[in-house]
């Protein structure tokens, strides 16, 4: 997970999920933002300690994270399907 500097796992902070620069501010949190239409400038105004970088690095991260698990991913949920028409 090289170039992630701002993307942190602490499992004393928010159970270990993603989070940003340590901040009780999880990946998922912003990728919700952003999913439910809230621009980064509003997310920077709702929480003034972000950094721009923040968000852009919790977009990329997730990107990576799709595209790293994606394969085994359709493999469970074909599994899954092969259980349940036998």
């Amino acid at each position: 997970m090289l170039g992630f500097d701002r993307i942190t796992f602490d499992p004393n902070v928010m159970g270990g999920r993603a989070c940003i620069r340590g901040m009780r501010l999880t990946v998922s949190l912003i990728l919700n933002l952003v999913a439910n239409g809230k621009c980064a400038q509003d997310i920077l105004k709702d929480y003034p300690y972000l950094e721009s970088a923040d968000i852009r690095q919790a977009l990329a991260y997730a990107a990576w994270l799709v595209n790293k698990s994606t394969p085994q991913v359709l493999t469970s949920i074909r599994s899954q399907r092969q259980v349940c028409s036998s």
